[in-house]
């Protein structure tokens, strides 16, 4: 860690920048059992209110080239304060309307808004270390980060037995102005004003093409997005994969989604435990290849009769691997950018919002069979492993 920072002080950065950077995903977990409440109340049909979770979920990719850019040039503390009084006020309008095409649109914004957070998290820690003590950071982060969605939907589920759907966008509100707050107060400026990058947009644009350009980072980039593209291959096959496919009763479909949740919180702290030992080079090249075996072995299970507990293992191992690798490129990424954080922050957003998106249908593509979710974990693992390779040999 860095010197400078007291321990209490590297905490309370973890758990503000964690819950900072988990606040866009917090606000479609947490509304996800709701759904069924809020399409009787909207008197609409089932896709137009899966269209309000697309909605967030573009507005939390495209918002990242938003605040990306604003915080390299206007520092990160104003853009981040900014964004959560959007995204409180957005929430709060929400809870008052009555129309699906304005919940729909209020949910774009909130997307937009929540984005500032993931983005601009990633550039703070960024700020203030590197390397070893970079991957340490960043282990700690997800691991605050990764919490949120296992108690969401079960913060939710609870919320809805009891109080009407209207209740969760008012504690999202709460949420956001609260995070504003301990922002403005809590929050030092990490990026003085002689290092802010000046041109505005056009100079912002023109360092995420030298991302996409450059044979040390556009590698690393596409492969935080193909394994993101894998964790949501898992994530949206395996609702269909364990409950209609082996059977598994909707209440332990969840146990068994919230123990791989917590898989991916330790995989995530699994770089810093092996720095000490392995550079963040050796540790990406054994993962990876990891990776691939285990996806591998998925793939073969699929010619013998199906095994339940073999494949939860599996998948188990998956994404604890998943996790780990995600710290892994994101560090890589992020060192290598101390000039443009917050751009390079985006360009990582986008990578793996757009790969997440990619990944979600063809996974689903065989049904309760798990086929389909094996042979985009191995394809995603076995690219990123290809790409590693690769920017390692021109590193």
């Amino acid at each position: 860690m860095n010197a400078s920072l007291s321990r209490g002080r590297q905490i309370w950065l973890t758990l503000l920048l964690g819950t900072v950077s988990a606040t866009g995903p917090l606000a479609i977990d947490l509304y996800l059992p709701a759904l069924p409440q809020m399409r009787t109340q909207f008197m609409t049909n089932a896709s137009l209110m899966q269209l309000s979770i697309t909605s967030c979920l573009v507005g939390l990719a495209l918002g990242q080239l938003i605040a990306g850019p604003l915080s390299d040039q206007h520092g990160r503390k104003h853009p981040l304060v900014i964004g959560f009084i959007v995204f409180g006020l957005v929430s709060l309008a929400i809870a008052f309307i009555h129309s699906i095409t304005l919940l729909i649109t209020l949910r774009f914004i909130q997307g937009i808004a929540g984005a500032t957070g993931q983005v601009i998290a990633r550039a703070v820690a960024r700020d203030l270390f590197s390397g070893k003590k970079l991957t340490r950071f960043y282990a700690m982060l997800n691991t605050v980060n990764g919490v949120f969605p296992i108690i969401a939907p079960i913060i939710g589920g609870f919320m809805i037995r009891y109080v009407d759907w209207e209740a969760i966008f008012v504690l999202l509100a709460l949420i956001g102005l609260a995070i504003a707050v301990a922002v403005f107060f809590g929050l030092h400026e990490t990026l003085p004003t002689d290092q802010r990058q000046a041109g505005g947009y056009r100079a912002s644009f023109v360092a995420m093409g030298h991302f996409f350009t450059q044979p040390t980072f556009w590698p690393m980039i596409v492969a935080t997005g193909l394994v993101y593209g894998g964790l949501f291959s898992y994530i949206s096959a395996s609702t269909f994969v364990f409950q209609s496919g082996f059977g598994l009763p909707p209440q332990t479909f969840s146990l068994l989604y919230a123990f791989n949740g917590l898989g991916i919180v330790v995989g995530s702290n699994l770089p810093a435990r092996l720095a000490k030992r392995y550079s963040n080079r050796q540790q990406l090249t054994g993962l990876l290849l990891a990776a691939m075996g285990v996806s591998a072995v998925l793939l073969v299970s699929l010619l013998f009769p199906a095994n339940v507990w073999l494949v939860i293992g599996l998948v188990l191992l998956m994404v604890m691997l998943i996790g780990a690798l995600l710290t892994l490129t994101v560090t890589v990424i992020m060192d290598q950018a101390a000039q443009n954080a917050g751009s390079a922050s985006a360009v990582i957003g986008l990578a793996q919002n757009a790969f997440g998106g990619l990944a979600s249908p063809l996974a689903g593509m065989s049904g309760s069979s798990y086929a389909a979710m094996a042979i985009m974990l191995f394809v995603c693992n076995a690219g990123a492993y290809g790409l590693t390779r690769f920017q390692q040999r021109h590193a």
